[in-house]
């Protein structure tokens, strides 16, 4: 297998359960300010230019961050990455995908790529405010679902690569996590596998 990534970037979830996985892989960085990903050399393994992109051991190509996770989970079932139990797999897979296609492409990425949501420039602030809205919220509802627990749904899973690199853009967006998030992070950064992962993606 050979990870595509992004320093930092959403893939760094898909970085750890590589990581947590333990089997051998590849990983290539992709340089998304300089816009590598629309180059010919990577638009050619994933037209859609984004990170993470999963090429396989049999050359076909993954993207989007729930898919892969889904795969590499029941594609490795030793690893323990999504729970027996078929409603606790369901919570997994809702909460990874809230923490991507809400509290990531909603708000965050209207705090980091203003400019996308508005062809105003003098808007870009309230979108700003929006995106930290919407972050907050989200986080106040993840906070809920961690109460009592270590992990999302009990023990480690998908969901919780997913909750980490939102939770770790946090301090980057300048926002303060409730605390049961809080502790998740902490949790999650005190890993094996997430200090592999920062130390390889030069963020230690």
């Amino acid at each position: 297998m050979k990870l595509y990534y992004a320093p930092g970037a959403c893939s760094i979830g898909i970085h750890v359960l590589l990581e947590e996985i333990g089997k051998p892989y590849e990983s290539e960085a992709v340089n998304l300010r300089e816009g590598a990903q629309h180059k010919p050399d990577f638009t050619a393994v994933n037209p859609k230019s984004k990170v993470p992109t999963l090429a396989r051991d049999d050359e076909t190509i993954l993207t989007e961050y729930p898919a892969i996770a889904y795969w590499l989970a029941r594609d490795n079932p030793s690893a323990g990455l999504l729970p027996d139990n078929l409603d606790q797999q369901t919570h997994a897979l809702e909460m990874t995908d809230y923490a991507v296609s809400t509290i990531h492409m909603q708000g965050f990425a209207r705090q980091f790529r203003s400019s996308a949501f508005s062809p105003n420039p003098a808007d870009e602030d309230k979108v700003k405010a929006q995106g930290k809205q919407i972050a907050e919220k989200g986080f106040g509802l993840l906070d809920k679902a961690l109460a009592g627990k270590d992990y999302a749904v009990g023990s480690f899973s998908i969901a919780d690569s997913a909750i980490f690199y939102v939770e770790f853009w946090s301090k980057r967006a300048g926002m303060t996590l409730p605390s049961n998030c809080a502790a998740h992070l902490d949790r999650m950064l005190a890993r094996p596998a997430v200090q592999r992962v920062m130390q390889q993606e030069g963020l230690a």
